[in-house]
């Protein structure tokens, strides 16, 4: 068997202090930071997504980030094959992949080298199967699916046409349900040996807190014309559901209030958190660690430092 890679994991929720984390530990472990945001890929969005500056870099080289035009689409299986190359690369010159974001499907994805389905899209049936449910209705298409396979069907909400849909063209194109495609696309095992460390808020307020403060900073920083520059000039694809993206979009069409659309910033932001609180916290193998108050940073990295040590992850230290 071949060694695996050593590869440390930073997760947790917007806001919470991933990339300052991730810089000192890969100062700390001569290592380089592979970004792990569905938003930061993406050029332009540098304030709405808060994309690591060159400042806060410190010199340590950040990979799949801002490398993306907002039009193009970006999926979690493209993540998952630029990553592991990336990662590659890192640890073929010696030194610590270092993985930090908030998007739980690329990272579980990446640690568990999901392998996935590259069956073709087939848009005759695809317009057949979507005509069926217009006529019939979207539970008549979903009990077909459930027919088809029910393990499936049992995760796949019947209003969610485009994941009905999809499952059931799988089958037809392959002879494999999703089930069965699920399955087969783990049984290559991770190249991984992944400490996955999770920035956790005992004080769910003081997560809360940091988050209204940075939207405001955002907003300071140039964020509305960040978001009209990019509305009046393309035509984003995955990039649109950024959020303090699309909640701007009433008010440069002359619908809402300024206020009224931060506030909404901050509302989805935490709504956000809360999901990204909820898939960490359901993975395997994931140590948390909790954030301090901020004059108390010292002690939170002490502690994840002690949480790397206990790992099997190999570190490469600094001298």
């Amino acid at each position: 068997m071949p060694e695996k890679i050593p590869l440390l994991v930073i997760c947790g929720p917007t806001a919470s202090g991933k990339t300052r984390l991730a810089v000192d530990l890969a100062l700390a472990y001569d290592g380089e930071v592979v970004s792990a945001d569905s938003m930061q890929i993406y050029k332009e969005l540098s304030v709405i997504t808060a994309k690591v500056t060159p400042e806060e870099m410190r010199g340590v080289p950040h990979h799949l980030v801002d490398f993306l035009p907002p039009e193009k689409s970006f999926s979690v299986a493209d993540y998952v094959q630029a990553a592991g190359a990336a990662i590659a690369d890192i640890h073929a010159r010696g030194k610590l992949p270092i993985v930090c974001g908030g998007t739980g499907l690329y990272i579980s994805s990446l640690v568990k080298n999901v392998q996935f389905d590259d069956t073709g899209a087939d848009p005759e049936l695809r317009r057949e199967l979507e005509n069926f449910a217009q006529e019939h209705g979207k539970h008549a298409l979903w009990e077909r699916l459930n027919t088809i396979d029910p393990e499936a069907a049992a995760q796949i909400h019947e209003n969610n046409l485009v994941r009905v849909v999809r499952a059931i063209e799988i089958y037809e194109k392959t002879g494999l349900t999703l089930t069965q495609q699920k399955i087969n696309s783990l049984r290559q095992g991770s190249p991984y040996n992944a400490c996955v460390i999770q920035i956790g808020f005992r004080d769910r307020a003081e997560l809360y807190e940091r988050i209204d403060r940075r939207v405001d900073e955002m907003m300071e920083n140039g964020m509305l014309e960040e978001a009209r520059r990019v509305y009046e000039t393309s035509d984003p694809a995955t990039a649109h559901q950024a959020i303090g993206y699309k909640e701007l979009i009433p008010y440069l069409k002359g619908e809402a209030e300024l206020a009224d659309c931060v506030e909404k910033i901050k509302l989805e932001t935490r709504h956000y958190a809360k999901r990204q609180l909820t898939w960490f916290r359901r993975m395997d193998n994931v140590t948390t660690v909790y954030a301090e108050k901020s004059e108390e940073y010292k002690i939170f990295f002490e502690n994840v430092q002690k949480s790397i040590a206990k790992s099997e992850i190999m570190c490469y230290n600094k001298e």
